[in-house]
C-alpha cells in the first residue's frame, strides 16, 4: 500500500501524525477558550446549575475514544469533586438506564458531534428529564445544539479517522469540568484551582518539548515490535483508561490485537497469554507526592517483575527520573512529572505514536482504516 511522500501534508506523512503534533497547541487553546484568569467555564453551566447544585451522580455516555476519555473523566470528577459517576456505552444508554433519576446529569462525548449513538443517547436522557452536557468538537453540530450545555473542545478539524488531539482535549475539558465542579461543591479552594490550571498549562508546554523525541523513540521500539500479532495493555486507576485507548489505537490502524487491561487483573486470566511473542506495554508512572499514586505505582512495579518471570517482553511508559521502572522494563518511554490525573494527557501521547508508526511499517492506511469513518450516522 502506498503512502503519502513525506511533505504531502503540511511537513507530515499523514495527516495523523501531524494532528498528534498539534495536540499541545489544541490543548493550551482549549484551555485559553475555557478559562478566563482562573475562572472556569465563565458562565457556560449556568443553565444547569441549580441542577448541578443539586445533583448526586452523573453518566457519561459516549463510545470508542470518547469513552475513553469518559472513564478518564470518571476518575477526575470522582477524585476531584466526590461526585458519583457512572460511565455507559452510548449505544447502550437507552436499553440499560431506563431508571435514569430526573436529578441526574448526563454529559455525552463525542467529537464529530453527530454519532448516531450518542446522539440517541442524549435525546433518551432529555426525555428521561435529565440534564445534558456535550462535549464535541463541532460547535454547529446536532449533539452541541441539542444538549443543555455544550462545551467545546478546540481540537480544530480532526482530518484522520483515529481520534488524537480530539481526544487529548476531550481529557482537557474533563478535567476543566471536574475543577469547576469541586470549587462548587466545596471541595478545593480557589487556590487549588489556580494550582490545577497552571499545571494544566505547563502540560502543553511540555507535550511541545517532548513530542519529537518520543516521535524517535516510539519509531525505534515499533522497529523490534511491528512483526507482534498481539499486545496487552495494562494500568490502574485513570491509567487504565489509557489503556484501553493505547489498545484501541493499535488495532483500528494496525490491525494487531489490543487489548487495555487493568494492572491488578493480569492475574485473573490475561497472565496465561504471556510469552516472548506477546509484548505487555505497561503505564508506570507516578506522582510521588500522592501516596495513592505511589501505592498504585509500587504493585505497577511488581506486575512487570511477574511479566518478566514469565517470559513476557515489558514496554514502559513511565516518569522521567524513575531507574526502577529501567531495572524491569525491556524498553521505557518517559513522560514529565506531574500529577496522577493530568499525567493521563501526557502518556496516551506515545501510545498514539507507537501505535502510528507500527501501522506504517505494516503498510496500514493510517487516515483511512478499512471499515471505519470518522463519524458513526448509523446505529
Amino acid at each position: 500500500m502506498e503512502h503519502p511522500k513525506p511533505g504531502a501534508v503540511a511537513g507530515f506523512p499523514h495527516h495523523m501524525l501531524r494532528e498528534i503534533y498539534e495536540q499541545p497547541e489544541a490543548v493550551a487553546e482549549t484551555i485559553r477558550r475555557h478559562v478566563d484568569r482562573d475562572r472556569i467555564f465563565r458562565g457556560e453551566l449556568e443553565a444547569i446549575g441549580s441542577a448541578l447544585a443539586a445533583c448526586k451522580r452523573m453518566i457519561i455516555a459516549a463510545s470508542g475514544s470518547s469513552r475513553h476519555a469518559g472513564l478518564a473523566g470518571e476518575i477526575m470528577i470522582e477524585d476531584l469533586s466526590d461526585m458519583a459517576v457512572d460511565v455507559e456505552y452510548a449505544s447502550e444508554y437507552c436499553y440499560r438506564s431506563t431508571q435514569a433519576a430526573a436529578d441526574s446529569i448526563v454529559m455525552v462525548i463525542t467529537q464529530s458531534g453527530e454519532t448516531a449513538d450518542t446522539i440517541a443517547a442524549l435525546r433518551a436522557a432529555l426525555t428521561r428529564g435529565a440534564s445534558t452536557i456535550a462535549i464535541s468538537n463541532v460547535a454547529e453540530s446536532t449533539i452541541a445544539r441539542e444538549a443543555n450545555v455544550s462545551l467545546l473542545s478546540y481540537a480544530g478539524p480532526e482530518l484522520a479517522v483515529p481520534a488524537t488531539k480530539s481526544f487529548t482535549t476531550q481529557l482537557t475539558v474533563l478535567f476543566l469540568f471536574a475543577l469547576f465542579l469541586a470549587e462548587q461543591r466545596g471541595r478545593i479552594s480557589t487556590n487549588d484551582v489556580h494550582r490545577h490550571v497552571s499545571q494544566l498549562r505547563d502540560l502543553s508546554r511540555a507535550l511541545r518539548e517532548r513530542i519529537p523525541s518520543w516521535d524517535a523513540q516510539c519509531l525505534a521500539c515499533a522497529r523490534q515490535h511491528s512483526a507482534e500479532r498481539t499486545f496487552l495493555y495494562l494500568g490502574r486507576g485513570i491509567h487504565y483508561a489509557i489503556a484501553r485507548e493505547g489498545a484501541l489505537k493499535l488495532k483500528e490502524i494496525s490491525y494487531i490485537h489490543g487489548e487495555g487491561y487493568p494492572a491488578g487483573e493480569l492475574k485473573h486470566g490475561p497472565s496465561a497469554l504471556i510469552d516472548s511473542q506477546s509484548p505487555v506495554v505497561v503505564l508506570a508512572t507516578c506522582d510521588h507526592d500522592d501516596p495513592d499514586s505511589v501505592l498504585r505505582y509500587r504493585k505497577t512495579l511488581g506486575v512487570m517483575k511477574d511479566v518478566k518471570q514469565e517470559g513476557g517482553k515489558v514496554i514502559a511508559v513511565a516518569t522521567e527520573g524513575d531507574s526502577q521502572v529501567l531495572q524491569v522494563a525491556d524498553q521505557a518511554i518517559f513522560v514529565p512529572a506531574t500529577t496522577e490525573l493530568l499525567s493521563a494527557i501526557l502518556e496516551v501521547v506515545p501510545l498514539q505514536l507507537f501505535a502510528y508508526h507500527v501501522a506504517v511499517l505494516n503498510g496500514c492506511d493510517v487516515d483511512h482504516p478499512r471499515h471505519l469513518v470518522k463519524a458513526v450516522v448509523r446505529e
